[in-house]
């Protein structure tokens, strides 16, 4: 992974790395010269040469033509922004204040009418904000010190007190997950996301005599996950959700990941854990 000089790591809120410095880490992570980026920028490269060493300031508008045409994230957007000198142009809102209420109700419906089979919600760093009512019959038996603070979904998943020892695939669902924290962390550069992957992987590989491979899969797509529950196996694929919003951090950087049953056997099993959990279902 780049990663910014020693002076862009160090700075401090009140001095942030100079605009042209994070520009460069940018213009690098993306793999990019400055002579791929400027055309695409409609920039001369000269002048942009003069943007990153700091010879020259961008415009406002230069600023968010080079953002976008680097694929940066909103957050790091605004982050740019002020390094240049100007005011943030992207929403951040705690997904729990007044103003969400929309928001919140609606991917709560959305995970709702997903029942009898389970959902969730997750944040940037996989922090889980929001469930219907079906993911709670399938915590049962991981550690409470896992589900106290924020709960981390990759934790949850593959620590060995998690759900780990009950993941029939543990090995593939391993990878997969951390394929998907591989390729965000390259979008993002973030590194509380790189100090997570670099914990996950520290876990043992395998808790339990079959933790191999399940066929199924389709990379990018659909993964099989197969674990055992008090009613019986369960086999289930997964997909993922990510809701895009031009202006707004927090809905764009909420992923929703929904489970659907793998054959009836498993739908069935759903349903007698609703059932068991007095959970209605349609």
């Amino acid at each position: 992974m780049n990663a910014l000089s020693p002076a862009a790591r160090t700075a401090s809120p009140s001095t942030p790395a100079p605009f042209g410095e994070r520009l460069r880490h940018w213009r690098q992570r993306r793999r990019l010269s400055q002579l791929e980026l400027a055309h695409v920028a409609d920039v001369s490269t000269r002048h942009l040469s003069y943007v990153e060493t700091g010879r020259a300031s961008p415009s406002r508008d230069m600023v968010l033509r080079l953002v976008d045409r680097l694929e940066v994230p909103l957050r790091e957007r605004n982050a740019l922004l002020e390094a240049a000198g100007y005011a943030p142009m992207y929403r951040e809102r705690a997904l729990g204040a007044p103003d969400m209420a929309g928001a919140r109700a609606a991917v709560q419906r959305i995970l709702d009418c997903h029942e009898p089979w389970p959902a969730l919600a997750m944040d940037r760093h996989w922090n889980l904000v929001m469930s219907n009512r079906m993911v709670a019959p399938l915590m049962a038996g991981v550690s409470p010190a896992l589900l106290q603070g924020d709960v981390n979904v990759l934790r949850l998943s593959l620590h060995p007190e998690g759900l780990a020892p009950r993941i029939r695939n543990l090995r593939q669902w391993r990878e997969h997950l951390f394929e998907r924290l591989r390729q965000q962390i390259q979008t993002t550069g973030d590194d509380a996301l790189a100090a997570l992957l670099a914990e996950l992987r520290a876990y043992p590989e395998s808790a339990g005599p079959d933790a191999g491979a399940l066929p199924g899969e389709h990379h990018g797509v659909l993964m099989p996950f197969e674990f055992h529950t008090p009613l019986g196996t369960l086999r289930l694929i997964s997909t993922t959700t990510v809701f895009g919003s031009p202006v707004d951090i927090t809905l764009q950087e909420l992923a929703l990941e929904t489970f659907f049953p793998a054959d009836e056997a498993s739908a069935r099993l759903l349903r007698a854990l609703a059932a068991q959990a007095d959970i209605t279902t349609p």
